[in-house]
């Protein structure tokens, strides 16, 4: 699975409080949640993200509260992947779950500025930042859970399960 975006980045320790704030969480629309994506970091975030972008930062991504709306709201802003140095455990998670991409590589997320043009090979782990010249590994996300992503998250790929006979 390739993916091809713009970089918006940010810094490191990224609260789950400031990609959705908690004055949304009685939203349960992804269209909704998406307006408010990233409004107390970034406030003309949701006004330049453009499908299949990339969030970059640095270490500890979606630390805080273990909402399901931050992920969520990440995903319907049309975020493609997001790449950073290292994530909370439960934000990791709950990105999955959702089929939100996500790769863990401190390189990439310390050479990449906001505006370099990105393409990630999910199934690999490549990360190429065509603006720089400059090539990342990551760790591949494994073929189950890119299944898993595909399907647009765990629950998706349950009723895809089920409706095929587990096969």
């Amino acid at each position: 699975m390739k993916l091809h975006g713009k970089v918006h980045k940010y810094g490191a320790d990224v609260n789950t409080d400031v990609i959705i704030p908690a004055r949304y969480l009685n939203i349960s629309d992804a269209g909704e949640l998406a307006k408010h994506c990233m409004e107390d970091i970034d406030s003309d975030f949701i006004g330049r993200v453009q499908p299949g972008d990339i969030i970059v930062a640095g270490k500890n991504f979606g630390c805080g509260s273990s909402r399901e709306h931050a992920p969520l709201a990440i995903k319907a802003a049309g975020i493609g992947c997001v790449i950073a140095a290292s994530f909370a455990r439960i934000f990791y998670r709950n990105a999955l779950n959702i089929g939100l991409p996500i790769l863990e590589c401190a390189e990439a997320a310390e050479k990449s500025e906001s505006g370099d043009i990105l393409e990630v090979e999910l199934s690999t782990g490549e990360i190429v930042n065509t603006t720089r010249g400059l090539t990342f590994m990551a760790e591949p996300i494994p073929p189950f859970m890119l299944e898993l992503i595909e399907a647009g998250g765990l629950i998706e790929y349950t009723k895809r399960r089920i409706a095929t006979g587990y096969q």
